[in-house]
Formats: structure tokens, C-alpha cells, sequence
């Protein structure tokens, strides 16, 4: 039997729920739907981004053996978007994978995700 599920959310635990909501905010243009201390929310859409607030929550590291999931995201100028993201508060890790293809960058709160050409 085949189960046939609509994903709706995507979930990224965090300390600061409404810190990380403004910084997706900017990357994907998508509206704060809702967003206090213990939770946030993006999107009207199919799929939304929430941001529940985990207490002493560490995000992870990369690389690193204990990988997580990771967002991808199209942009029309790579290396300007990560310039902007940067001052935004993302980091762009020393460690570069794919040979150029994208850019590996991390949120304020450590989450890697990367950006590539459009």
C-alpha cells in the first residue's frame, strides 16, 4: 500500500524563533504568517517554513558526522545573495562542497543550507 501525503511544513527547531523567521523572511520573500518567543511561521502557501523554540537548542555543525537536513534555494546572483545573506547574519563555512556548483552558507543559528544559479 501507498500512502499519499501532501507536505505541508517544514520544520527547523531553534533558541530564537522570531530571529530566524526574519532571516527566511529576506531570503525567500515569504510572509511571517505568525511569530512570538516560542514559535514562527512563514508562508500562505502548500509549504510553509515553522520555527518551534527548542530550549538550549545548538545547531548543528558542518561538516560534520551528524548531518541533518539542509534547504536548496535558486538565486538569480549567487554570489551577491550570499554577500547580502552574510550581512544578514549567515556564515559561509571554510568547507565548500560541490566543486563550485553551489554555495554552502549557515543561518544565524548554524542550519547549513545552500544557494545556486537559478
Amino acid at each position: 500500500m501507498t500512502v499519499h501525503a501532501e507536505l505541508t511544513a517544514i520544520v527547523i527547531d531553534c533558541a530564537a524563533p522570531k530571529e530566524l523567521a526574519e532571516f527566511y523572511h529576506h531570503l525567500t520573500g515569504w510572509e511571517i504568517t505568525h511569530s512570538d518567543d516560542d514559535y514562527a511561521c512563514l508562508g500562505n502557501g502548500p509549504l510553509r517554513l515553522a520555527f518551534p523554540r527548542v530550549a538550549d537548542y545548538r545547531g548543528p555543525a558542518w561538516p560534520g558526522s551528524a548531518h541533518h537536513a539542509h534547504l536548496d534555494f535558486q538565486v538569480g546572483d549567487p554570489e551577491a545573495t550570499a554577500k547580502e545573506l552574510i550581512a544578514l547574519g549567515a556564515s559561509k563555512p571554510d568547507f565548500q562542497s560541490g566543486d563550485g556548483q553551489w554555495t554552502v552558507l549557515a543561518d544565524p543559528e548554524g542550519h547549513p543550507f545552500c544557494i545556486s544559479a537559478a
